[in-house]
């Protein structure tokens, strides 16, 4: 038996029939070149037939009770795994393009895990045009976060399109961590006591600048104009108010270069153009709906904070809270805004020490939990109002037993008093979004994805425009 730590735990203690805490991740393949018309068929029988189910895949509730999941959530090893109960074969009505699969996906999404057996399902579709199909995996938030289900479900994958017979994804799990960072054995006395020893002193040293940052939290929410943007600022909107369990879920992509090139123009982070195109979709979205606040959505921006060489189990983030300065009308403006808004909030997380991030985190975060704990969320003030992800993703083209990789969507989790969730996860030259979102909540939520496109084409232009105007300037000057 292994207990998970409370961070993991809180992700189980808020699931419920309406939020469930489940992440996933829409994979869309090319099938391999003279592939036989037997070839997904078989491939899922092969899947299927693999004898070894590993960690994090193995691992189901100890107790599957609400009660023993809130009160003593711990992992045991399942070892009789039903795979034909976790992996599904499904095809797509023809004709099978984004459409049907954006529709199937937001169905898929929308049920639930089941507690008894271990927290994950896989999907294989076809009938994808274009000769195409899809994988659609999702797991349990408290056995897996964005950056760690992106690596874990790399290692499948190869970057060799001749290479057959490549292992299920639940036979291959996250790279052996050093002896003594996650053995799971029961320690020595003397281990145990250095280890709480460490455990203290770390904790002891960073007690003044913890206290510091969330004192500088409290004096930012107590000050209308105060640059660092701060949890339950954000004003009440349409995205903040209670959900329901169906989901709807939208993709957008757009080639990673282009992206990065206006960064490096404007002088802004790949996050900061990130945040500009989700604040002026949702800026026009809710303009439409006459429903637009008169002060600036916040986002909740999950940090990584795992290791380079960890693509273990569990969740390993912090948050940062920045303005998407949906209350400024001028794009150019919006955008050093927001520029403005996450330099202020990366600078706070970063005087933190690497030891504090976790007690931090819960800190800021526990109001929030609370909220979704005793059914407050959706009823009072938002912590922030839009989670917005970015996560990194492979650079190079990957296979899987001769079937190319074309694209790789996150697709998220939202609970009570946060309708949408926008990830993005950046594969092979393009970056990747996935919109998810509450069905009833939000209507025609797909426009979304459409008008973060044209709010890229409306940065370019006026970039542009700016860059002619300045030429100009300087030539008369010099004439």
């Amino acid at each position: 038996m292994k207990r998970m730590n409370i961070l993991d735990a809180s992700w189980l203690a808020v699931d419920s029939e309406d939020t469930p805490m489940h992440v996933g991740n829409l994979q869309i393949f090319s099938m391999p070149e003279g592939a036989p018309v037997t070839y997904l068929r078989d491939e899922v029988a092969r899947m299927k037939a693999a004898c070894e189910v590993v960690p994090p895949w193995n691992l189901k509730l100890a107790k599957s009770s609400r009660l023993a999941r809130i009160l003593a959530p711990a992992w045991v090893v399942d070892e009789n795994i039903d795979l034909d109960y976790h992996v599904r074969h499904s095809a797509l009505p023809k004709p099978g393009g984004e459409r049907e699969l954006g529709v199937l996906i937001s169905r898929l999404h929308s049920n639930h895990l089941d507690f008894k057996r271990p927290l994950w399902e896989c999907h294989i579709i076809e009938g994808l045009e274009n000769n195409r199909f899809a994988m659609y995996t999702k797991m349990h938030h408290s056995l897996i976060d964005g950056i760690s289900g992106v690596r874990l479900l790399q290692r499948i994958l190869s970057n060799d399109p001749n290479k057959k017979e490549m292992q299920a994804p639940w036979s291959i799990g996250p790279k052996k961590r050093p002896l003594g960072l996650a053995d799971d054995h029961v320690p020595t006395m003397q281990g145990a006591i250095l280890q709480a020893v460490d455990a203290v002193r770390a904790q002891a040293s960073s007690v003044p600048k913890l206290a510091g940052a969330l004192g500088r939290l409290v004096s930012a929410a107590t000050q209308e104009r105060d640059e660092l943007a701060a949890p339950f600022v954000g004003p009440q909107s349409v995205l903040n108010k209670r959900v329901e369990a169906q989901r709807r879920f939208a993709t957008q992509q757009y080639a990673l270069d282009d992206i990065k090139a206006l960064a490096k123009e404007v002088d802004a982070s790949l996050n900061d153009i990130v945040l500009y195109l989700c604040g002026s979709a949702l800026r026009r979205f809710l303009s439409e709906r006459n429903c637009l606040p008169d002060h600036p959505l916040t986002a909740g921006i999950p940090v990584n904070i795992r290791p380079a060489d960890d693509d273990g189990t569990g969740t390993a983030i912090s948050f940062m809270i920045a303005s998407l300065a949906t209350d400024v009308a001028d794009p150019l403006a919006r955008l050093e805004t927001i520029k403005e808004s996450t330099r202020t909030a990366k600078e706070h997380l970063q005087s933190l020490p690497r030891n504090a991030l976790n007690y931090y985190t819960m800190l800021m975060m526990s109001p929030y939990i609370l909220q979704l704990l005793t059914g407050l969320g959706g009823r009072m003030r938002p912590a922030f109002n839009i989670t917005i992800s970015n996560v990194p993703g492979p650079a190079e083209s990957l296979y899987y037993n001769g079937a190319k990789l074309e694209a790789m969507y996150p697709v998220s989790l939202i609970a009570h008093g946060g309708a949408l969730n926008i990830t993005c996860l950046s594969y092979s030259g393009s970056l990747n979004f996935g919109y998810t979102g509450c069905r009833d909540t939000l209507p025609s939520m797909q426009n979304l994805a459409v008008y973060s496109g044209e709010a890229l084409v409306e940065l370019r232009q006026l970039l542009t425009k700016d860059s002619a105007v300045k030429t100009v300037k300087r030539r008369r000057k010099a004439g």
